[in-house]
């Protein structure tokens, strides 16, 4: 007696393989059209918009001014070159001379990096507290059904001539 073989790649029809494809595929738009998914790809075009502010803040404000109060240092250029045939002083044109460590930048990343974290540390805090407001918030009783129908029918005692 021979056992059934389970079925392959190879011995599937043409009709469920292209019916596991619109399987997938309507599968694949519920998946994409939730809410959740749209805000997220959101969030991630703001955060690269914001990343690059955070850059330029770095890079153009914060780094100048450290750069003034320390007597003009400029970490964008702070490298270690590891080959013999580096011999310039500014960072990108010793990268294209050879290997060079360039912990200059490293620190610059750094900072951004510091930046970014400390905005969202404090976003998420004003986020939490505004949300602890909402919940101490009682919310609306309502009232029981037999007090309303009691109401209700006290207001119409109410209007009924004497």
């Amino acid at each position: 007696m021979e056992r059934p073989r389970p079925k392959t790649a190879t011995m599937l029809s043409h009709d469920s393989i292209v019916t596991g494809r619109n399987v997938m595929l309507e599968e694949f738009k519920k998946f994409a059209l939730r809410g959740n998914v749209v805000d997220l790809a959101v969030g991630v075009i703001i955060g690269a918009a914001f990343g690059a502010i955070v850059a330029s803040l770095v890079a153009d404000v914060i780094m100048p001014i450290v750069g003034a109060v320390t007597g003009g240092l400029d970490f964008s250029n702070y490298f270690i070159p590891l080959s013999k045939n580096v011999t310039a002083t500014a960072y990108l044109d010793a990268k294209k001379q050879g290997a060079v460590l360039g912990y200059g930048q490293f620190l610059t990343v750094a900072i951004n990096f510091m930046i970014i974290a400390l905005v969202l540390f404090v976003t998420i805090r004003m986020i939490n507290k505004l949300k602890k407001q909402e919940e101490a918030k009682p919310a609306p009783t309502e009232v029981p059904a037999d007090v309303k129908l009691l109401s209700e029918i006290r207001d119409l005692l109410a209007r009924r001539p004497a």
